[in-house]
């Protein structure tokens, strides 16, 4: 009953990512994310039938696609609020319904107006998680995610004498990455030297350890596998998908191990179900809040182990040519916040061989992860169908 294999990605859109949507709505920018993804899978929207919504915006709900879209006949729709997890459990959602025959062609939207609208600080102290977090970190003055994710951080420094270089090391390589894209909100180069200068946001993490806030959207249609082999695009297939919770409690500096992540229960369980290994893997698109969460994440996958991330990222070893090519769009550190969607697309543009001078040579196999309130951890692995 396993649904490795049975539902594929044929479709992906977005938009320009921004600074300024000049006005533009969340369903706006949706909607023409939606319609790109739509085309590109060669389908016409009264064929979609599931929508899967992450809810990382919180700003529509699946009616206003079908509206909007004119969908005559939703078989299939369900919300994954899991904040940077949601389109990752999304993709997961998605490929179990198709798999099930629930429907055929789902539609998973994203949007947001970060930058202009509402920004991701005010949203963490709406979650059902801030009641705890309220009780133990909100009276030291912690209500914003940095101030959250800096222990893990710091925490990691002093097991594993992990530094703010070698953090620097991911901010850089995505910032490469992102020059190369084309669509992307950070193009300027950035130094090692220049990661070190910037600002303490919350010690360790320094202004350029931080992601963006964004204006834009994204979307992605999963269809059924054997559907997908006589549409417009290559199948990608959906191998392996898997969402795990971390430990409680939900204040992240109660928990009795602050350097692991929900991913670290997932990850095995994924790579189980596609039948590969982390060294199978071509590229990662890992969801990158913070280049602490980069680092944990590169060791629950997996890739090295517990306190070996610091050594792992140096030298290069990110890149395009590096051993472990990641965050080839730029990811949320300097392409653009789309909550992760984004790095879905572009993982699918990579196994297509359609991500141009960004493109990582022979890419057949890959994964993207989602990281999101306070722990939660999603992994999906595809490949060339």
């Amino acid at each position: 009953m396993s649904p490795s294999g049975k539902a594929a990605v044929t479709g992906v859109g977005d938009t320009d990512y921004t600074r300024d949507a000049g006005g533009r709505s969340v369903l706006a920018l949706q909607l023409e994310a939606s319609l790109g993804a739509i085309c590109d899978a060669g389908l016409h929207p009264r064929e979609i039938d599931g929508i899967v919504m992450p809810i990382a915006s919180g700003a529509t709900v699946a009616e206003d696609f079908v509206t909007n879209l004119g969908i005559p006949d939703l078989r299939f729709s369900v919300a994954t609020p899991l904040g940077g997890a949601g389109p990752v459990a999304a993709v997961q959602c998605a490929a179990a319904a198709v798999a099930a025959g629930l429907c055929t062609h789902a539609l998973l939207p994203l949007g947001r107006t970060g930058r202009t609208g509402s920004r991701i600080g005010a949203r963490i102290q709406q979650m059902p998680q801030f009641r705890t977090v309220g009780e133990f970190e909100a009276p030291m003055g912690a209500i914003a995610p940095a101030q959250y994710y800096a222990p893990m951080a710091r925490r990691h420094m002093e097991l594993f004498g992990t530094t703010s270089r070698q953090l620097a090391e991911i901010a850089v390589t995505t910032r490469r990455h992102a020059i190369l894209n084309g669509n992307a909100s950070m193009t300027k180069p950035l130094t090692i030297e220049e990661h070190q200068a910037s600002r303490m946001i919350a010690d360790p993490l320094r202004l350029f350890d931080c992601s963006l806030e964004s204006d834009g959207a994204c979307a992605v249609v999963i269809s059924a596998a054997d559907r997908a082999r006589d549409m417009r695009q290559p199948r990608v297939l959906i191998t392996g998908m898997a969402e795990g919770h971390p430990d409680s409690p939900s204040a992240i500096t109660q928990r009795p191990d602050l350097t692991r992540l929900g991913l670290a229960k997932a990850a095995p369980r994924a790579f189980a179900m596609a039948g590969v290994t982390p060294a199978d893997i071509d590229v990662a698109e890992i969801y990158d809040c913070f280049t602490w969460i980069v680092l944990c994440q590169l060791e629950d996958l997996g890739f090295c182990g517990k306190g070996e991330g610091g050594a792992f990222v140096e030298g290069g070893a990110l890149g395009l040519d590096g051993r472990l090519p990641v965050n080839t769009h730029g990811g949320l550190l300097s392409q653009a916040h789309m909550a992760g969607m984004n790095h879905v697309v572009e993982l699918v543009r990579q196994l297509r061989g359609e991500a141009g001078r960004a493109q990582v040579g022979d890419a057949e196999v890959g994964l993207v992860t989602g990281y999101g309130d306070l722990g939660d951890g999603t992994i999906a692995i595809m490949a060339r169908g």
